[in-house]
């Protein structure tokens, strides 16, 4: 993969460092100034450099090659000028330094390649300086070349392109090109790991900014399903104790053993609610077992039909079509729109009312309709029955049954008929075969 290059301007700027960074640059060219101090000391006390320059030009050298690196971070291309320029100042007039006068003009390169955000200035003023100093270096070879006491030096000197001085020149700028390298090849490096660093950062921030947000949704996924199963479990059952516990009342004096079967339809109904809501919460105890715990489904339409007519509502079963397999989500599905729907019939159309059930396979889908011929009803703006329930708690089944559908691609509808009464369908669209057959049982049920 081609590595990007120093001018590449990428939308990320490395951020600036705090205080605990700005307080290890002034740390950092303090002891380099009094390092370079040490150092020049010692390089003018052997002897190697045959005159050293005025005080003030020694120090106004040494100052200026150190002294900036404590805002190296903050203003890079700046102190790297001014290195540079105290780099100049020393090599020039002789300041008796070479060691960390070099380090430091490595150091400010390599910030300004590895910190400076403006990519494209940095690019062009580390070549700007780094062009600079090859060719002061060459200027210098080729005077000192001429002097006097090269021959002493570098026998042979001029004796060839090939001469001692010569390849003592080459070997200078070949130093040089390296070192400079060096510090660009390094900064840059440093510049691409912070930049993959907060990448990963970031990253790593959304990822988890996702799973908190998975995390919500699925609690509240949650949540809706079990208010739903809780809903169509005991709004059915606890509706159909409502009305026979009522029935029993009102027949308890004058015909006992009409209370007595009324009340026995109560007792069914509670051991129902019960076993059901047990299940409900082993499923939601054991997760694992939920696909193999449920044995509701078309199949025991039938028996939601036989439980309205003992109730006192005159329900009729009618199948239309050839059975076919139905996927299981679509069967508990259709099953609990059954369940709700008788529930509202019983709750809602009033006494006398009957109840129709139809069961329709279709090539392409499968529909479940429940319709009444009540008139003790009413709707809502959003098409819900309510029969003078308050408007606050109205709404919660024919949403659980929009939720339900809704899952498995399919769709609601409810409203008046055009005769009297009310009419809920669900329609769910199915593939030419499905892999879970639940076949319903067939035929017709008469009240």
């Amino acid at each position: 993969m081609r590595e990007p290059s120093l001018t590449a301007a990428p939308a990320w700027a490395r951020p600036r460092p705090g205080a605990d960074g700005l307080r290890f640059d002034v740390l950092l060219a303090v002891v380099l100034a009094v390092g370079a101090t040490t150092t020049s000391l010692l390089y003018a006390r052997t002897g190697i450099y045959g005159s050293t320059p005025e005080l003030w030009v020694w120090i106004l050298g040494l100052a200026l090659a150190t002294l900036p690196l404590a805002l190296r971070r903050v203003a890079p291309i700046p102190a790297m000028l001014v290195v540079a320029v105290g780099f100049f100042v020393c090599g020039q007039f002789g300041v008796p330094e070479v060691l960390i006068v070099n380090i430091c003009l490595f150091i400010a390169i390599y910030t300004v390649t590895a910190w400076e955000p403006r990519r494209a200035l940095a690019t062009w003023m580390v070549l700007g300086v780094t062009c600079a100093m090859l060719v002061w270096l060459v200027i210098s070879l080729i005077l000192a070349s001429s002097a006097d006491d090269v021959g002493e030096i570098f026998p042979g000197a001029r004796s060839g392109i090939f001469s001692a001085y010569a390849t003592f020149a080459v070997i200078q700028i070949i130093t040089n090109l390296l070192y400079f390298g060096g510090a660009i090849a390094f900064g840059q490096r440093a510049w691409l790991a912070a930049r993959t660093q907060a990448k990963l950062e970031a990253q790593g921030k959304e990822l988890e900014l996702e799973r908190q947000t998975s995390a919500a949704q699925a609690v509240a996924l949650d949540r809706i399903a079990v208010a739903r199963e809780l809903h169509d479990v005991v709004a059915h059952h606890v509706s159909v104790m409502g009305i026979q516990a009522a029935a029993a009342r009102r027949t308890l004096e004058r015909d006992p053993a009409t209370a007595a079967a009324a009340l026995e339809i109560v007792e069914e109904s509670a051991h129902t609610t019960v076993a059901e809501l047990r299940g409900l919460v082993h499923t939601l105890r054991t997760p694992e077992n939920e696909g193999s715990s449920s044995t509701i489904g078309i199949a025991q339409i039938p028996l939601l039909v036989a439980e309205s007519q003992r109730a006192g509502t005159p329900t009729t079963f009618i199948v239309a079509g050839e059975a076919r397999p139905v996927p299981l989500l679509v069967d508990v599905a259709l099953y609990r729109i059954v369940q709700e729907a008788l529930t509202n019939v019983r709750k809602h159309a009033g006494r006398g009312a009957e109840a129709v059930v139809r069961l329709r396979f279709a090539s392409d889908a499968i529909e479940i309709e429940v319709s009444d011929d009540g008139i003790a009803r009413r709707l809502t703006g959003a098409g819900e029955l309510t029969s003078g329930v308050p408007s606050g708690r109205a709404g919660l089944g024919l949403r659980g049954m929009r939720e339900r559908i809704g899952a498995v691609g399919g769709s609601v509808s409810a409203g008046r008929r055009e005769r009297e009464g009310f009419m809920v369908r669900a329609r769910v669209p199915l593939a030419e075969r499905a892999e879970t057959p639940t076949p319903p049982q067939t035929g017709r049920t008469q009240p």
